[in-house]
């Protein structure tokens, strides 16, 4: 759980973390107390499943460090979820990720970037995060 002062340092750490990446750039971090939403450009000799784990590893260390207690303050949940998008939704995505908290509030948040399961249905046609075809741009 991200608490409120659990929350900042998170994600000043992960931003850290990112702007040191070799060809990483970050564009937004946000999120609520129980996830964190990222979005970035990564190159594609990163592999997503190298790059989630370097980026939930090292800030795990550090946030925990920061707090020094005994106890870990941060220790992330096995799986993540990515969805791709081009630059045409970049705008978009940005401004839905500075608002996360205002998005789950009011029931407003859209499930293609939330929902986390095996085998998802394709976006609905007009979404504006299309999956596989947004990804082309």
């Amino acid at each position: 759980m991200l608490t409120a002062q659990v929350e900042p340092v998170t994600h000043r750490i992960i931003k850290e973390r990112l702007v040191h990446m070799p060809r990483v750039f970050v564009h937004e971090i946000g999120g609520t107390e129980t996830h964190v939403h990222i979005a970035v450009t990564v190159p594609p000799t990163l592999t997503i499943s190298e790059f989630i784990g370097q980026t939930k590893g090292a800030s795990s260390h550090d946030v925990n460090e920061q707090f020094a207690l005994r106890a870990k303050v941060l220790q992330w949940q096995a799986g993540y979820g990515v969805v791709s998008f081009g630059t045409r939704d970049l705008d978009w995505v940005k401004q839905y990720i500075r608002n996360q908290r205002e998005h789950h509030a009011s029931g407003r948040a859209v499930d293609r970037l939330e929902r986390i399961t095996e085998l998802e249905d394709p976006a609905p046609s007009g979404s504006p995060v299309n999956g596989a075809d947004s990804a082309r741009e």
